[in-house]
C-alpha cells in the first residue's frame, strides 16, 4: 500500500510539472483575432559590451480602422492587417506555423537598410518550450523560440548572434527579444497591452 502510495504521489508531481512546460500548438493568428483599439508598447535597449547604448526607446502598436480597412500603425506607417496575417511562402520565416515545443526549422533573411547597406541574416530555430513567462506587461503562456546563427552585411560585418523570442499567442506577438549579436545585446520587452 505504502509503495502504490508513492506511485501515486510521483505520478501526482509529474503531471504537476507537466502541466508548467504543457505543450501546445498554437496557428498563426488571422484578420479576426485583431480588434480596433488594441494596443502593443515594448520598450527597447540596446548595448555594446564597451557600455556605448546605441538604441533606447519604446515602440507602439495599434489596431486602427483606415478608411474602413483593419490596419496597424507601426511608427509613421499604417499597414494593412491582412498583409501581417497572410502566410509567410518563405521556405525559411520567422515563424514556422503552426508552432509547438521541439519543433526546429532554418530562417533565412536578406534585407537592405534605409543607407542602402545589404545584409542576411541565417539561423537554425528551435521552439524550447511552452510556459508562463512574466514582462512588465503581464504575464502570459509563451513559446520560448531561440534562434542561433549568423548575420552579414555588405559593409563587412560579420558576426555571430542568439536570439531568444518568447512569443505569446493572446497578444499575438512576441513579449520579449533578447539579442546577443558580436559586441552588442539588446533586449526589447512588452511593457503595456490592451484591447
Amino acid at each position: 500500500m505504502k509503495n502504490q502510495f508513492i506511485i501515486l504521489l510521483a505520478l501526482v508531481v509529474l503531471n504537476a510539472c507537466n502541466d508548467k512546460t504543457k505543450s501546445s500548438i498554437t496557428q498563426q493568428p488571422t484578420l479576426t483575432d485583431y480588434t480596433v483599439g488594441e494596443k502593443w508598447v515594448w520598450k527597447y535597449k540596446g548595448v555594446t559590451t564597451e557600455g556605448e547604448v546605441r538604441s533606447d526607446g519604446t515602440d507602439t502598436r495599434k489596431i486602427v480602422n483606415a478608411n474602413g480597412v483593419l490596419s496597424i500603425t507601426i511608427g509613421k506607417d499604417t499597414i494593412p492587417v491582412t498583409e501581417i496575417v497572410k502566410p509567410e511562402t518563405s521556405e525559411t520565416p520567422k515563424y514556422d506555423w503552426p508552432l509547438e515545443v521541439g519543433k526546429t526549422w532554418k530562417y533565412e533573411n536578406n534585407w537592405t537598410s534605409q543607407d542602402g547597406t545589404t545584409g542576411n541574416q541565417s539561423q537554425d530555430a528551435v521552439v524550447l518550450s511552452y510556459q508562463e513567462e512574466t514582462v512588465e506587461a503581464g504575464t502570459f503562456m509563451a513559446y520560448t523560440i531561440k534562434y542561433t546563427g549568423k548575420t552579414t552585411n555588405s559593409r563587412g560585418y560579420n558576426a555571430d548572434e542568439t536570439e531568444v523570442w518568447l512569443y505569446a499567442p493572446a497578444v499575438k506577438t512576441f513579449i520579449k527579444l533578447t539579442q546577443n549579436q558580436g559586441d552588442f545585446h539588446y533586449v526589447e520587452e512588452l511593457i503595456e497591452y490592451s484591447k
